[in-house]
Protein backbone atom coordinates (compact mmCIF):
# COMPACT_ATOMS: atom_id res chain seq x y z
CA UNK A 1 0.00 0.00 0.00
CA UNK A 2 1.36 3.39 -0.96
CA UNK A 3 0.56 6.61 1.05
CA UNK A 4 0.90 9.09 -1.49
CA UNK A 5 0.83 12.09 1.04
CA UNK A 6 4.13 10.81 2.74
CA UNK A 7 5.59 9.52 -0.49
CA UNK A 8 6.33 5.87 1.44
CA UNK A 9 5.29 2.47 1.69
CA UNK A 10 2.78 2.09 4.36
CA UNK A 11 2.35 -0.68 5.88
CA UNK A 12 -0.95 -2.35 6.90
CA UNK A 13 -1.74 -2.03 10.71
CA UNK A 14 -2.22 -5.72 12.17
CA UNK A 15 -3.31 -5.29 16.17
CA UNK A 16 -1.00 -6.52 18.75
CA UNK A 17 -2.54 -10.14 19.09
CA UNK A 18 -1.99 -9.46 23.24
CA UNK A 19 -2.20 -5.84 24.61
CA UNK A 20 0.29 -4.70 27.24
CA UNK A 21 0.05 -1.07 27.48
CA UNK A 22 2.37 1.51 28.96
CA UNK A 23 1.71 5.13 30.56
CA UNK A 24 3.94 7.65 30.43
CA UNK A 25 3.62 10.77 32.91
CA UNK A 26 0.97 9.70 36.17
CA UNK A 27 -0.38 12.75 36.66
CA UNK A 28 -3.81 14.23 36.57
CA UNK A 29 -4.15 12.29 32.89
CA UNK A 30 -2.16 10.05 33.44
CA UNK A 31 -2.96 8.00 36.42
CA UNK A 32 -6.68 7.65 35.69
CA UNK A 33 -5.84 6.22 32.18
CA UNK A 34 -3.32 3.59 33.97
CA UNK A 35 -6.29 2.66 36.55
CA UNK A 36 -8.96 2.20 34.32
CA UNK A 37 -6.90 0.18 31.75
CA UNK A 38 -5.55 -1.99 33.88
CA UNK A 39 -9.07 -3.36 35.38
CA UNK A 40 -8.71 -4.88 31.34
CA UNK A 41 -5.29 -5.39 30.53
CA UNK A 42 -1.59 -5.37 31.99
CA UNK A 43 -0.30 -2.24 32.10
CA UNK A 44 2.81 -0.14 33.57
CA UNK A 45 2.60 3.08 34.61
CA UNK A 46 6.03 5.52 34.08
CA UNK A 47 7.06 8.49 35.67
CA UNK A 48 10.83 9.83 35.72
CA UNK A 49 10.11 10.83 39.64
CA UNK A 50 11.12 7.95 41.35
CA UNK A 51 8.60 9.91 44.51
CA UNK A 52 5.96 9.76 42.49
CA UNK A 53 6.33 6.00 42.44
CA UNK A 54 6.50 5.42 45.23
CA UNK A 55 4.00 7.03 46.31
CA UNK A 56 1.71 5.46 43.94
CA UNK A 57 2.88 1.88 45.32
CA UNK A 58 1.80 3.43 48.36
CA UNK A 59 -1.75 3.68 46.98
CA UNK A 60 -0.73 7.31 47.83
CA UNK A 61 -2.37 10.19 45.41
CA UNK A 62 -1.40 13.20 46.17
CA UNK A 63 -3.65 14.97 42.92
CA UNK A 64 -6.47 13.67 44.56
CA UNK A 65 -7.75 12.28 41.13
CA UNK A 66 -7.67 8.77 42.10
CA UNK A 67 -8.61 7.00 45.76
CA UNK A 68 -6.42 4.49 47.37
CA UNK A 69 -8.73 2.07 47.45
CA UNK A 70 -9.38 2.21 43.46
CA UNK A 71 -5.17 1.96 43.40
CA UNK A 72 -5.21 -0.88 45.69
CA UNK A 73 -7.66 -2.62 43.69
CA UNK A 74 -5.54 -2.74 40.38
CA UNK A 75 -1.84 -3.08 42.35
CA UNK A 76 0.17 -6.16 41.07
CA UNK A 77 3.30 -7.41 41.46
CA UNK A 78 2.92 -9.98 38.49
CA UNK A 79 3.88 -9.17 35.40
CA UNK A 80 2.46 -11.96 33.60
CA UNK A 81 -0.93 -11.22 34.41
CA UNK A 82 -3.15 -10.80 32.04
CA UNK A 83 -4.55 -7.77 33.84
CA UNK A 84 -3.17 -5.37 36.78
CA UNK A 85 -0.94 -2.53 37.54
CA UNK A 86 2.66 -1.81 38.08
CA UNK A 87 4.37 1.50 38.50
CA UNK A 88 8.25 2.06 37.57
CA UNK A 89 10.34 4.99 36.72
CA UNK A 90 12.77 2.80 34.63
CA UNK A 91 12.41 2.83 30.84
CA UNK A 92 13.55 -0.53 30.32
CA UNK A 93 10.60 -2.27 32.72
CA UNK A 94 8.43 -1.00 29.76
CA UNK A 95 10.05 -2.50 27.02
CA UNK A 96 7.39 -5.29 26.77
CA UNK A 97 4.74 -3.03 26.33
CA UNK A 98 3.35 -2.57 22.80
CA UNK A 99 0.79 0.39 23.41
CA UNK A 100 2.43 3.31 24.52
CA UNK A 101 0.51 6.48 25.50
CA UNK A 102 2.28 9.49 26.61
CA UNK A 103 0.48 11.82 28.26
CA UNK A 104 3.10 14.34 29.95
CA UNK A 105 2.74 18.15 30.46
CA UNK A 106 3.12 20.56 27.68
CA UNK A 107 3.31 24.27 29.49
CA UNK A 108 4.47 27.31 28.09
CA UNK A 109 7.92 29.35 28.54
CA UNK A 110 8.34 32.41 30.30
CA UNK A 111 7.69 34.40 26.71
CA UNK A 112 4.23 32.02 26.25
CA UNK A 113 5.62 30.09 23.57
CA UNK A 114 4.50 26.17 23.55
CA UNK A 115 7.09 23.98 25.43
CA UNK A 116 7.65 20.82 23.80
CA UNK A 117 10.52 19.60 25.62
CA UNK A 118 8.94 16.97 28.00
CA UNK A 119 6.81 15.83 25.36
CA UNK A 120 10.32 15.31 23.23
CA UNK A 121 11.57 13.97 26.07
CA UNK A 122 9.10 10.76 26.92
CA UNK A 123 9.46 10.40 22.61
CA UNK A 124 13.56 9.88 22.73
CA UNK A 125 12.50 7.39 25.56
CA UNK A 126 9.90 5.45 23.86
CA UNK A 127 12.00 5.60 20.95
CA UNK A 128 14.46 3.50 22.50
CA UNK A 129 12.36 0.58 23.36
CA UNK A 130 9.98 0.88 20.00
CA UNK A 131 9.50 -2.40 18.43
CA UNK A 132 7.77 -3.27 14.58
CA UNK A 133 4.08 -3.36 15.36
CA UNK A 134 3.86 -1.24 18.44
CA UNK A 135 1.16 1.79 18.81
CA UNK A 136 1.99 5.04 20.35
CA UNK A 137 -0.65 7.18 21.50
CA UNK A 138 -0.83 10.65 22.51
CA UNK A 139 -2.92 12.42 24.94
CA UNK A 140 -0.89 15.48 25.83
CA UNK A 141 -1.86 19.03 24.51
CA UNK A 142 -0.38 20.14 21.32
CA UNK A 143 -0.69 22.28 18.12
CA UNK A 144 -2.09 21.05 15.17
CA UNK A 145 0.52 18.94 13.29
CA UNK A 146 2.72 18.56 16.46
CA UNK A 147 1.91 14.49 17.05
CA UNK A 148 3.65 13.95 13.25
CA UNK A 149 6.27 16.92 12.58
CA UNK A 150 7.94 16.48 15.78
CA UNK A 151 7.02 13.33 17.70
CA UNK A 152 7.56 11.26 15.09
CA UNK A 153 10.39 12.22 14.03
CA UNK A 154 11.90 11.81 17.35
CA UNK A 155 10.28 8.68 17.31
CA UNK A 156 12.18 7.60 13.73
CA UNK A 157 15.06 8.59 14.74
CA UNK A 158 15.67 7.03 18.25
CA UNK A 159 14.11 3.74 17.09
CA UNK A 160 15.69 3.22 13.56
CA UNK A 161 12.09 2.29 12.72
CA UNK A 162 9.59 3.82 9.52
CA UNK A 163 6.44 5.58 10.82
CA UNK A 164 3.02 3.65 9.23
CA UNK A 165 5.38 0.78 8.60
CA UNK A 166 7.08 -0.66 11.33
CA UNK A 167 4.98 1.88 14.50
CA UNK A 168 1.94 3.59 14.11
CA UNK A 169 0.51 6.40 16.00
CA UNK A 170 -3.07 7.96 17.37
CA UNK A 171 -3.88 11.05 19.05
CA UNK A 172 -6.78 11.09 21.74
CA UNK A 173 -6.73 14.51 24.01
CA UNK A 174 -7.66 14.13 27.49
CA UNK A 175 -10.19 15.91 29.09
CA UNK A 176 -10.10 15.49 32.53
CA UNK A 177 -10.90 18.18 34.31
CA UNK A 178 -8.72 18.17 37.59
CA UNK A 179 -11.19 18.05 40.92
CA UNK A 180 -14.26 17.50 39.13
CA UNK A 181 -15.53 14.57 40.16
CA UNK A 182 -18.82 14.18 38.41
CA UNK A 183 -16.89 14.86 34.82
CA UNK A 184 -14.50 11.64 35.01
CA UNK A 185 -12.30 9.75 32.40
CA UNK A 186 -15.32 7.18 31.88
CA UNK A 187 -18.08 9.71 30.91
CA UNK A 188 -16.67 11.60 28.91
CA UNK A 189 -16.92 11.04 25.41
CA UNK A 190 -13.81 10.63 24.30
CA UNK A 191 -11.86 11.64 20.86
CA UNK A 192 -9.51 9.25 19.53
CA UNK A 193 -7.49 9.21 15.92
CA UNK A 194 -4.65 7.38 14.23
CA UNK A 195 -2.11 7.37 11.52
CA UNK A 196 -3.88 4.74 9.40
CA UNK A 197 -7.46 4.28 9.20
CA UNK A 198 -6.69 0.48 10.69
CA UNK A 199 -4.92 2.02 13.09
CA UNK A 200 -7.84 4.49 14.16
CA UNK A 201 -10.01 1.56 14.63
CA UNK A 202 -8.11 -0.43 16.36
CA UNK A 203 -7.23 3.04 19.34
CA UNK A 204 -10.42 4.12 18.74
CA UNK A 205 -11.70 0.20 20.04
CA UNK A 206 -8.65 0.25 23.04
CA UNK A 207 -11.03 3.51 24.41
CA UNK A 208 -13.85 2.25 23.89
CA UNK A 209 -12.94 -0.52 25.80
CA UNK A 210 -13.02 1.73 28.85
CA UNK A 211 -14.93 4.84 28.24
CA UNK A 212 -18.58 3.83 28.77
CA UNK A 213 -19.51 7.51 27.75
CA UNK A 214 -18.38 6.09 24.08
CA UNK A 215 -15.62 7.26 21.41
CA UNK A 216 -15.63 10.41 18.20
CA UNK A 217 -13.15 9.14 15.86
CA UNK A 218 -11.57 11.92 14.16
CA UNK A 219 -10.70 11.97 10.35
CA UNK A 220 -7.30 12.20 11.25
CA UNK A 221 -4.75 13.23 14.33
CA UNK A 222 -4.41 16.94 13.35
CA UNK A 223 -8.49 17.11 13.93
CA UNK A 224 -8.16 15.66 17.51
CA UNK A 225 -5.01 17.56 18.15
CA UNK A 226 -7.07 20.86 16.66
CA UNK A 227 -10.47 20.09 18.50
CA UNK A 228 -8.71 20.08 22.27
CA UNK A 229 -6.86 23.26 21.95
CA UNK A 230 -10.27 25.10 20.85
CA UNK A 231 -11.87 23.54 23.19
CA UNK A 232 -10.13 25.33 25.79
CA UNK A 233 -9.58 28.49 23.41
CA UNK A 234 -13.07 29.07 22.98
CA UNK A 235 -13.52 28.63 26.99
CA UNK A 236 -11.09 31.11 27.41
CA UNK A 237 -12.43 33.84 24.80
CA UNK A 238 -16.11 33.52 26.67
CA UNK A 239 -14.29 34.33 30.65
CA UNK A 240 -12.66 36.80 28.63
CA UNK A 241 -15.76 38.21 28.02
CA UNK A 242 -17.40 38.61 31.08
CA UNK A 243 -14.05 39.62 32.70
CA UNK A 244 -14.55 42.63 30.58
CA UNK A 245 -18.44 43.13 31.81
CA UNK A 246 -17.12 42.78 34.95
CA UNK A 247 -14.85 45.68 34.26
CA UNK A 248 -17.26 47.69 32.45
CA UNK A 249 -20.09 47.14 35.06
CA UNK A 250 -17.71 47.92 38.17
CA UNK A 251 -17.15 51.38 36.77
CA UNK A 252 -21.19 51.56 35.81
CA UNK A 253 -21.52 50.57 39.45
CA UNK A 254 -23.40 47.58 38.16
CA UNK A 255 -23.27 44.37 40.35
CA UNK A 256 -21.91 41.76 37.21
CA UNK A 257 -22.91 38.54 38.81
CA UNK A 258 -26.94 39.94 39.40
CA UNK A 259 -26.49 40.46 35.57
CA UNK A 260 -25.24 37.35 34.65
CA UNK A 261 -28.44 35.92 36.97
CA UNK A 262 -30.63 37.91 35.16
CA UNK A 263 -29.20 36.97 31.65
CA UNK A 264 -28.80 33.33 32.15
CA UNK A 265 -32.78 32.88 32.25
CA UNK A 266 -32.91 32.97 28.72
CA UNK A 267 -32.13 29.52 27.31
CA UNK A 268 -28.88 30.33 25.10
CA UNK A 269 -27.25 32.40 27.50
CA UNK A 270 -23.56 30.86 28.11
CA UNK A 271 -22.92 30.22 31.62
CA UNK A 272 -19.60 31.72 32.32
CA UNK A 273 -18.50 33.36 35.25
CA UNK A 274 -15.58 36.36 35.55
CA UNK A 275 -12.29 35.39 37.39
CA UNK A 276 -8.60 34.36 36.97
CA UNK A 277 -7.67 31.97 34.21
CA UNK A 278 -4.80 29.68 34.69
CA UNK A 279 -4.04 25.61 35.32
CA UNK A 280 -2.51 23.16 32.61
CA UNK A 281 -5.38 24.05 29.84
CA UNK A 282 -7.52 27.02 29.42
CA UNK A 283 -4.61 29.54 30.54
CA UNK A 284 -1.88 27.48 28.11
CA UNK A 285 -3.80 26.42 25.43
CA UNK A 286 -4.69 29.22 23.47
CA UNK A 287 -1.01 29.92 22.78
CA UNK A 288 -0.70 26.63 21.71
CA UNK A 289 -2.81 27.54 18.50
CA UNK A 290 -1.48 31.35 18.39
CA UNK A 291 1.73 30.21 17.64
CA UNK A 292 0.77 27.94 14.81
CA UNK A 293 -1.70 30.18 13.61
CA UNK A 294 1.59 32.49 13.43
CA UNK A 295 3.47 29.99 11.75
CA UNK A 296 1.51 29.60 8.53
CA UNK A 297 1.05 33.41 8.01
CA UNK A 298 -2.00 34.37 10.42
CA UNK A 299 -2.58 36.79 13.22
CA UNK A 300 -5.42 35.34 15.94
CA UNK A 301 -6.37 38.68 17.21
CA UNK A 302 -9.74 37.42 19.38
CA UNK A 303 -7.57 34.74 21.16
CA UNK A 304 -4.74 36.76 21.89
CA UNK A 305 -7.05 39.84 23.15
CA UNK A 306 -8.73 37.01 25.14
CA UNK A 307 -5.18 35.83 26.51
CA UNK A 308 -4.13 39.43 27.47
CA UNK A 309 -7.15 40.39 29.46
CA UNK A 310 -7.40 37.19 30.96
CA UNK A 311 -4.00 37.37 31.74
CA UNK A 312 -4.29 40.66 33.20
CA UNK A 313 -7.05 39.97 35.74
CA UNK A 314 -4.58 39.56 38.78
CA UNK A 315 -3.07 43.24 38.44
CA UNK A 316 -6.66 44.25 38.16
CA UNK A 317 -7.95 42.72 41.29
CA UNK A 318 -5.08 43.50 43.22
CA UNK A 319 -5.49 47.77 42.06
CA UNK A 320 -9.04 47.43 43.18
CA UNK A 321 -8.35 45.97 46.56
CA UNK A 322 -5.91 48.96 46.94
CA UNK A 323 -9.07 51.19 45.48
CA UNK A 324 -11.18 49.95 48.34
CA UNK A 325 -8.30 49.95 50.88
CA UNK A 326 -7.45 54.03 50.35
CA UNK A 327 -11.31 54.90 50.39
CA UNK A 328 -11.59 53.60 53.91
CA UNK A 329 -8.55 54.87 54.91
CA UNK A 330 -6.35 51.76 55.38
CA UNK A 331 -2.46 52.82 54.59
CA UNK A 332 -1.81 50.05 51.56
CA UNK A 333 2.10 50.32 52.55
CA UNK A 334 3.16 47.68 55.64
CA UNK A 335 -1.11 46.72 55.07
CA UNK A 336 -1.30 43.20 55.93
CA UNK A 337 -3.60 41.39 53.58
CA UNK A 338 -5.15 37.68 53.95
CA UNK A 339 -4.88 35.98 49.96
CA UNK A 340 -7.50 33.13 50.49
CA UNK A 341 -6.38 30.68 48.29
CA UNK A 342 -3.67 29.55 45.56
CA UNK A 343 -4.50 26.46 43.32
CA UNK A 344 -5.40 27.47 39.81
CA UNK A 345 -9.19 26.08 41.27
CA UNK A 346 -11.59 25.57 43.85
CA UNK A 347 -11.54 21.90 45.89
CA UNK A 348 -8.33 21.31 43.63
CA UNK A 349 -4.79 20.98 44.75
CA UNK A 350 -3.09 21.40 41.37
CA UNK A 351 -1.20 25.19 41.66
CA UNK A 352 0.00 24.83 37.99
CA UNK A 353 -0.21 28.38 36.05
CA UNK A 354 -2.07 29.70 38.74
CA UNK A 355 -2.85 33.43 38.37
CA UNK A 356 -3.46 34.22 42.38
CA UNK A 357 0.39 34.75 42.02
CA UNK A 358 -0.36 37.81 40.31
CA UNK A 359 -2.76 39.44 42.76
CA UNK A 360 0.20 38.71 45.41
CA UNK A 361 2.90 39.86 43.19
CA UNK A 362 0.94 43.05 42.57
CA UNK A 363 0.22 44.12 46.15
CA UNK A 364 3.64 43.22 47.55
CA UNK A 365 4.94 46.06 45.11
CA UNK A 366 2.91 48.19 47.28
CA UNK A 367 5.14 46.92 49.98
CA UNK A 368 2.16 44.91 51.32
CA UNK A 369 2.87 41.83 52.95
CA UNK A 370 0.64 39.52 51.81
CA UNK A 371 0.04 35.93 54.24
CA UNK A 372 -1.76 32.96 51.83
CA UNK A 373 -3.72 30.31 53.36
CA UNK A 374 -4.45 27.69 51.16
CA UNK A 375 -6.03 24.42 52.56
CA UNK A 376 -5.59 22.58 49.60
CA UNK A 377 -2.25 23.43 47.86
CA UNK A 378 1.16 21.98 49.30
CA UNK A 379 3.34 24.32 50.84
CA UNK A 380 6.67 22.86 50.07
CA UNK A 381 4.98 22.94 46.17
CA UNK A 382 4.16 26.67 45.95
CA UNK A 383 7.75 27.74 47.37
CA UNK A 384 9.45 25.46 45.32
CA UNK A 385 7.46 26.86 42.24
CA UNK A 386 6.68 30.53 42.78
CA UNK A 387 8.99 30.95 46.43
CA UNK A 388 5.96 32.47 48.32
CA UNK A 389 5.14 30.87 51.33
CA UNK A 390 1.70 29.58 52.61
CA UNK A 391 0.05 27.34 55.04
CA UNK A 392 -2.96 25.21 54.93
CA UNK A 393 -3.60 24.92 58.52
CA UNK A 394 -5.83 27.54 59.82
CA UNK A 395 -4.52 27.62 63.20
CA UNK A 396 -0.78 29.37 61.70
CA UNK A 397 -3.17 32.01 60.56
CA UNK A 398 -1.64 35.07 62.45
CA UNK A 399 -3.33 38.31 63.68
CA UNK A 400 -5.76 40.17 61.48
CA UNK A 401 -6.11 41.57 58.52
CA UNK A 402 -6.67 45.27 56.63
CA UNK A 403 -7.99 43.44 53.53
CA UNK A 404 -8.44 40.00 52.82
CA UNK A 405 -9.28 38.32 49.01
CA UNK A 406 -11.14 35.39 48.54
CA UNK A 407 -8.97 34.32 45.36
CA UNK A 408 -10.01 30.81 45.20
CA UNK A 409 -13.68 29.32 46.02
CA UNK A 410 -12.45 26.19 48.10
CA UNK A 411 -15.07 24.86 50.32
CA UNK A 412 -13.32 26.18 53.58
CA UNK A 413 -14.01 29.21 53.02
CA UNK A 414 -17.65 29.96 52.86
CA UNK A 415 -17.96 29.28 56.58
CA UNK A 416 -15.09 31.04 58.08
CA UNK A 417 -15.61 34.04 60.55
CA UNK A 418 -14.60 37.17 58.30
CA UNK A 419 -15.10 39.29 61.13
CA UNK A 420 -12.57 37.73 63.28
CA UNK A 421 -9.89 38.09 60.47
CA UNK A 422 -10.50 41.87 60.16
CA UNK A 423 -8.10 44.38 61.72
CA UNK A 424 -11.59 46.97 62.12
CA UNK A 425 -14.67 47.46 60.80
CA UNK A 426 -13.29 49.42 57.68
CA UNK A 427 -10.97 46.23 56.72
CA UNK A 428 -12.21 45.21 53.25
CA UNK A 429 -13.25 41.93 51.96
CA UNK A 430 -12.92 40.98 48.27
CA UNK A 431 -14.12 38.49 47.03
CA UNK A 432 -13.25 37.34 43.52
CA UNK A 433 -15.36 34.27 43.31
CA UNK A 434 -18.81 35.46 44.44
CA UNK A 435 -19.04 32.93 47.08
CA UNK A 436 -19.71 35.09 49.83
CA UNK A 437 -23.00 36.94 50.77
CA UNK A 438 -22.75 40.08 49.39
CA UNK A 439 -23.74 41.78 52.06
CA UNK A 440 -20.12 41.39 53.95
CA UNK A 441 -17.84 42.24 51.22
CA UNK A 442 -16.47 45.69 50.02
CA UNK A 443 -16.12 44.32 46.40
CA UNK A 444 -16.10 41.69 44.14
CA UNK A 445 -16.12 40.63 40.08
Amino acid sequence: MFDHTSNQLVQKFVPPANIHIAIIGLGYVGLPLAVEFAKKFPVKGFDIKQSRVDELNNAFDRTLETESAKLLAVLTTDGKADKGLIFTSTVQHISSCNVYIIAVPTPTDQYNRPDLSLLIKASQSIGGVLKTGDVVIYESTVYPGATEDVCVPVLEQVSGLKFNNNFFVGYSPERINPGDKVHTLTNILKVTSGSTPEAADFIDGLYRSIVTAGTHKAPSIKVAEACKVIENSQRDINIAFVNELAKIFNIMDIDTHAVLEAAGTKWNFLNFKPGLVGGHCTGVDPYYLAQKAQEVGYHPEIILAGRRLNDGMGTYVALEVIKLMIKNDISVKKSNILVLGFTFKENCPDVRNTRVIDIVNALSGFDAHCEIYDPWADPAEVELEYGVDTVNDLSKIKGSYDAIVVAVGHREFFELDYDKLKRSKSSVIYDIKGILDKSIVNGRL
